[in-house]
């Protein structure tokens, strides 16, 4: 089977050119720009030409410069943008949004209705409102939009939605999902604000709640896009580990999937000592899998009365489906870039091979169908937290729903 690599240069060949791409935000000293910059190019599917760096216009000029693009591609604000970048012959055809969370409902809605596609970081917006007005654009314009939920296109987690997808586990019964970090675990507040910390130490900047804004809405859609479900109710406690903080750093839940199964849920970002520590079990009738991110080239699978068995990524006995997102044999390791890069290629290879005619295959990029249920699970974490009740999440139409 092709790597993902060569799968994408492939249909680029065809297509006789990368997709151009801009960026909004991702200027100079940016870990998520140059995460997005050096992904979206890896395997040839986008060629970085350009983009919007800074809220300010001259900043954002002058940060373009020195990333190195040329002086006419860098402006002063997304309306600059897509009115120039249309005006020219080789404009781009997408733009990869990277602004503080208040911001990615607006930039994307400019950049749908200019007619480009998005790969938008999460959350894909604040509210459930939000995303399903993008969700109608998305329709209307018939355009593309990608979300930056690496973490589900690592190869061995491709492989556990596989084996669920194929019965391997039979009937999902029970999932747990966690992931833990300690960025928040001190107070920034009484530190000197950086621009970063201003917005997300904000409540009416961060989302409604910030620890499911930057981690749980990862969490969710992990659990859901391997498990092959949607989540159908939650209970859940929303709240602040560190003492006086006006944003929430904790979320825990449990969680009741469309397909019968049931499921816990824990995230913060205020754990002392932690890592980027990603968790994920899934419990079938016959037995489970177990994957986490800081062995992310394995997956545990233990099957009821069999000795468990760890797959590793590369190992020509996994399922077909599975092993084409891997670009290097078993023991080379491969990690976030490569996650990234393989959504950027396949938002890419979608693109390339709608324009040719061609039928793409179903994607396994989020989409915004995957935003709509993000916020919608978001919202009732919140409701429910605040009513300390069981809350239903609203099924949207188009929502991922079980395989």
């Amino acid at each position: 089977m092709p790597t993902q690599g060569e799968t994408v240069i492939a249909i680029r060949r065809r297509f006789g050119r990368p997709l151009r791409l801009a960026l909004i935000g991702g200027g100079p000293g940016s870990w998520i720009g140059g995460m997005h910059r050096t992904a979206a190019e890896l395997d040839g599917a986008f060629e970085v030409v350009g983009g919007v760096f800074s809220s300010d216009p001259a900043r954002s000029r002058a940060g373009g410069v020195e990333l190195g693009f040329a002086a006419e591609r860098c402006y002063g604000d997304v309306a600059e943008l897509c009115t120039r970048e249309a005006a020219r012959d080789d404009g781009v055809d997408a733009v990869a949004v990277m602004t503080p969370n208040d911001t990615h409902y607006a930039m994307s809605a400019a950049a749908i209705d200019a007619g480009l596609d998005v790969m938008c970081d999460k959350p894909v917006t604040e509210t459930l409102a939000e995303a399903r007005d993008l969700a109608g654009r998305v329709g209307r314009r018939a355009r593309l939009f990608g979300i930056a939920h690496a973490y589900s296109a690592y190869p061995m987690t491709r492989t556990a939605r596989q084996l669920v997808h194929d019965g391997a586990l039979g009937p999902i019964r029970f999932v747990q999902v966690e992931y833990i970090q300690s960025g928040m675990a001190v107070r920034h507040e009484d530190a000197p604000a950086t621009n970063r910390l201003r917005w997300v130490l904000d409540p009416q900047r961060s989302g409604q709640s910030l620890v499911m804004s930057a981690i749980g809405c990862h969490a969710q859609h992990l659990a859901c896009f391997v498990a092959g479900a949607s989540i159908a109710s939650v209970s859940a406690d929303l709240g602040a580990l560190v003492p006086g903080r006006r944003v929430d750093d904790v979320a825990s839940a449990l969680l009741r999937f469309n397909n019968g199964a049931r499921g816990t849920f824990i995230a913060t970002q205020a754990a002392a000592g932690g890592e980027n520590d990603i968790r994920l079990r899934v419990c079938g009738e016959k037995g489970l899998l177990e994957w986490n991110h800081r062995d992310a080239s394995y997956l545990l699978v233990s099957m009821q009365g069999e000795a468990p068995r760890l797959l590793g990524r590369g190992d020509p006995w996994l399922p077909a489906a599975a092993p084409g997102t891997a670009r290097a044999p078993r023991g080379h390791p491969e990690g976030l870039r490569e996650a990234f890069a393989t959504l950027y290629d396949e938002l890419a290879e979608d693109r390339m091979m709608r324009s040719l005619g061609e039928t793409p295959p179903t994607p396994l990029y989020p989409t915004i169908a995957d935003g709509v249920h993000t916020m919608a699970f978001i919202e009732a974490c919140v409701r429910s937290s605040s009513e300390r009740a069981w809350v239903d999440v609203p099924t949207e139409a188009g929502a991922p729903a079980s395989d």
